[in-house]
C-alpha cells in the first residue's frame, strides 16, 4: 500500500511540474503582444513603411505577386500612318507661324483639293518612306518632301532634267548609286531613289548637324549653303537657316515644307481630309531570276499594265533590264500568286522570241538598238563567241508579249506631254534673237504662254538661247478670206528686216512697204514695226 501511495505522489508532482512548464511559456507571448500593439491592432499594415511610388500613385498596395499581360493587352502600335508621321515630327513650328511659312500655308489653301489629291498619290508609297526613316531616326518632316519636290509624281521632270519623286539630277543620282541607262532609270524607281534621297540627306546632315540646312543644301547644293553660312559667321550674324542669304528658290523651300507639315498635323482646323492610311507594307521587292517582260508579269500578277508601272515606274521600256537587277516591286497581296505562277512558267517562255534575218551591213549593235536590247543579251541568246554575224543568217530576238502601245518609254511619256495644237493651223518657225522672252513672243504671235513652250517641249522657266528655233501654231485663213491682223513688233538688238520676216512669214518688201522703210534705212533696237499677218 505505501509503495502505491508513493507512485501516486510522484505522478502527481510530475503533472503538476508540467502544469508549470506550461504555464511559464506562454508569458514570454503576452508581454510582447502588451510592447507592441500596433501590430496586433493592424496586423496588415507595417509600422514604419512610408508608401510606394505605386501606392501614392493608385491609393493601394501593390499586389505581392506579379500580373502578366496577355498579347491582347499589350499597348497597340499606331494604325495610320499619317498619325506616326505626325508623331515623328521635330521641326514643325508651334503656332503662330513665322511670316515666311504662313504665306506659304496661305497658298496651299487656296487650292485644298490639289492638297487632297497629293495625298492620294502618296498612298502607295508613304508607307516605305516612313518606315525607312524610323529606320534611320531621321525626322518625319522629310517623309512630305516629295509634295514639296514632285507632288508625289513618280514620272515628272523638271525644266533642269531631275526626275522622279525626290527630284535627282542626273549626276547626284549617279553618285548616290541610280542606275540610268536606256533600259531602266533609278531617278524614278521608287525604293532605290528614296533609299539614295536618305543617304544623301543623312550626308548633309553630317556636314550641318541641322535638318533644315541639310533640306536646304538638298535643294541648292551643300556649296550653296556652306558658302551662306561663311558669309554670315564673317558678319557676325545668326547661321540658321532663317538668318541665311540663299537664292529665291531655296528661300521657299523650308518655308513650304514646314507648311506642308502644318498642314498635315493639324488637318482639320484647315479643313483637309487625309483618309486614314493603314500602318502596313504596301509593296515588296519580288526576285524574277531572269528578263521578264512586263505585260507578262502584270498578267501573272493580276494587275493591269499601269498598275504595275505604279509601282515600277524606274524602267523605260517593255521588260526588266536584260542584263539586270532581274526583280519586281509588286503589291504584298498579289506576291503569293505571282511567285506561285512564275515558277511553273519556263524561263525561256518570259519572253516572246522573234526571228531576225540579217541583212547586208547590218551590226549586232544597229540589230540591238532596233529591238530596244543589248549585244550581249542577243550573243547570248543567239550562242555567239564573238560580234561577227553573216547576211542571211537569222537571229532571236527577244520581244515584249503584250501590245507595244502599253509599254511607250516612261521618258516619253514623262518628257513629252501632249501640246495640243490648234484646229485649222499652220506651223511657223521662230528664231529666237536678243531679248526675246517667252511672254514677248506669246504676246507677238496672241498664243499662251504656256501654250508656246509645250509646243517645244519646254516650261516657260527655261531659258531660251540665241538662234534657237521655236515652233508655233498660228491660225490659218480660209481661202479668199481679207482678214488681217495688225501687230506692233518692237525691234530688238541683231534683229534684222530679213530675220522678222522669216519670224511672221512675210516678205521684206511688205515690211518695207507698211512702215515705209528705204533700202537704206537702218533698224534701231526700240523701234516699233507694224506688221500686217494673214
Amino acid at each position: 500500500m505505501k509503495s502505491l501511495f508513493n507512485v501516486k505522489t510522484v505522478a502527481l508532482i510530475w503533472l503538476c511540474a508540467l502544469i508549470l512548464t506550461a504555464c511559464s511559456a506562454t508569458v514570454p507571448t503576452a508581454k510582447k503582444a502588451s510592447v507592441d500593439p500596433i501590430i496586433e491592432v493592424e496586423p496588415e499594415q507595417p509600422a514604419t513603411q512610408q508608401n510606394t511610388n505605386w501606392q501614392n500613385s493608385y491609393g493601394a498596395a501593390q499586389e505581392p505577386t506579379p500580373n502578366t499581360l496577355s498579347t491582347a493587352s499589350a499597348i497597340a502600335p499606331e494604325v495610320d500612318v499619317w498619325q506616326r508621321v505626325r508623331s515623328g515630327f521635330t521641326m514643325t513650328p508651334t503656332l503662330p507661324l513665322n511670316k515666311p511659312t504662313q504665306k506659304q500655308l496661305d497658298r496651299f489653301l487656296k487650292n485644298r483639293q490639289y492638297l487632297n489629291t497629293v495625298a492620294e498619290r502618296a498612298r502607295p508609297y508613304l508607307h516605305y518612306i516612313v518606315s525607312e526613316l524610323d529606320k534611320r531616326n531621321m525626322p518625319m518632316e522629310i517623309a512630305l518632301l516629295p509634295v514639296v519636290e514632285s507632288g508625289f509624281k513618280f514620272h515628272v521632270y523638271s525644266h533642269r532634267g531631275a526626275a522622279g519623286l525626290w527630284q535627282f539630277m542626273p549626276a547626284t543620282g549617279k553618285a548616290f548609286g541610280l542606275e540610268q541607262n536606256g533600259w531602266y532609270d533609278g531617278r524614278r524607281d521608287i525604293v532605290a531613289s528614296t533609299d539614295a534621297a536618305l543617304d544623301y540627306l543623312q550626308k548633309l546632315h553630317g556636314y550641318f548637324g541641322d535638318w533644315q540646312l541639310a533640306i536646304a543644301a538638298y535643294n541648292a547644293g551643300e556649296g550653296t549653303v556652306g558658302r551662306a553660312i561663311k558669309k554670315n559667321k564673317k558678319a557676325g550674324k545668326q547661321t540658321d537657316f532663317w538668318s541665311l542669304d540663299l537664292p529665291a528658290e531655296t528661300t521657299a523651300y523650308i518655308p513650304k515644307l514646314m507648311a506642308v507639315s502644318q498642314l498635315v498635323f493639324q488637318p482639320n482646323q484647315y479643313g483637309l481630309t487625309l483618309r486614314p492610311l493603314a500602318n502596313k507594307p504596301v509593296f515588296a521587292v519580288v526576285g524574277t531570276g531572269t528578263q521578264i517582260d512586263l505585260a507578262l508579269a502584270a498578267k501573272l500578277a493580276e494587275m493591269s499594265s499601269d498598275e504595275l508601272y505604279q509601282f515600277n515606274p524606274g524602267f523605260n521600256y517593255w521588260a526588266t533590264q536584260p542584263e539586270g537587277p532581274h526583280q519586281l516591286v509588286l503589291p504584298v497581296e498579289k506576291i503569293d500568286n505571282f511567285k506561285r505562277k512564275l515558277a511553273a512558267l519556263p524561263a525561256k517562255d518570259r519572253m516572246q522570241w522573234q526571228r531576225h534575218k540579217i541583212k547586208q551591213g547590218e551590226s549586232l549593235g544597229l540589230i540591238a538598238k532596233k529591238y530596244k536590247t543589248t549585244v550581249r543579251v542577243l550573243k547570248k541568246t543567239n550562242k555567239l563567241a564573238n560580234n561577227k554575224i553573216r547576211a542571211g543568217r537569222h537571229l532571236l530576238i527577244p520581244m515584249s508579249v503584250g501590245r507595244a502601245s502599253d509599254f511607250v518609254s516612261q521618258n516619253k511619256i514623262a518628257k513629252k506631254k501632249a501640246a495640243k495644237i490648234p484646229g485649222n493651223s499652220k506651223k511657223m518657225i521662230h528664231i529666237v534673237s536678243k531679248g526675246d522672252t517667252w511672254w514677248d513672243l506669246a504676246k507677238a504671235y496672241k498664243v499662251g504662254i504656256k501654250q508656246l513652250a509645250s509646243w517645244n517641249d519646254k516650261t516657260p522657266r527655261d531659258t531660251l538661247a540665241l538662234g534657237q528655233k521655236l515652233t508655233v501654231w498660228t491660225p490659218k485663213v480660209s481661202a479668199g478670206s481679207n482678214k488681217t491682223k495688225t501687230v506692233n513688233y518692237q525691234i530688238k538688238t541683231g534683229d534684222s528686216l530679213w530675220k522678222i520676216s522669216q519670224q511672221f512669214n512675210v516678205s521684206v518688201a511688205d515690211v518695207r512697204e507698211w512702215n515705209g522703210l528705204s533700202t537704206r534705212t537702218l533698224l534701231k533696237p526700240g523701234q516699233m514695226l507694224t506688221l500686217h499677218l494673214m
